[in-house]
């Protein structure tokens, strides 16, 4: 046991040194995560205030509980987005007007006829027959650019230029 003692007396200073090494090692390590905590709980902190929540947890509840409310909304969104978009093309927006003399010598050229049509060519045509003893007003119907009622060359030319309107491009989502 003798023997055990010597060594360990003789390796003291050693083992002191190496101890007192550690510990020193400890303690710098110990400050800087100190630092590093008291700038984490800064950061903290600020992001807290205002929230008008205390803790993390509740914060990130009420942020998962707003997001699913925007995912809702936005759901609806798309819904009336898609209908929307079903009824752009039955939408009456393609107009050509078409302006001519209907009786030669009697009139001028103040006679018309205006289509009014969707992309599928359905809609009216207006015609205004106008000369010096009076004017006429016809409306006809049209489905796929076609009327029950004879059309006339003018009536059918306006409805090739409702048809010629350039429409704006769908996008996909």
């Amino acid at each position: 046991m003798r023997e055990w003692n010597d060594l360990i007396f003789e390796q003291l200073s050693w083992i002191v040194g190496g101890l007192v090494l550690l510990i020193l090692w400890l303690l710098i390590w110990n400050l800087i995560q100190g630092s590093k905590l008291r700038k984490m709980k800064k950061r903290y902190e600020l992001m807290m205030k205002g929230a008008g929540v205390e803790d993390l947890e509740s914060l990130l509840i009420d942020l998962k509980m707003q997001q699913g409310k925007i995912e809702d909304l936005q759901e609806e969104q798309k819904q009336q987005l898609a209908q929307v978009r079903k009824r752009i093309p039955l939408q009456k927006s393609k107009i050509g007007i078409k302006r001519y003399n209907a009786f030669g010598e009697k009139g001028n050229d103040l006679s018309f006829s205006i289509a009014i049509v969707n992309d599928q060519q359905d809609g009216m045509v207006l015609t205004g027959l106008y000369n010096r003893d009076g004017s006429f007003v016809y409306a006809k119907g049209l489905e796929k650019g076609e009327s029950s009622h004879a059309l006339s060359p003018e009536e059918r030319e306006a409805i090739a230029l409702a048809g010629q309107e350039k429409s704006t491009p769908e996008s996909t989502p």
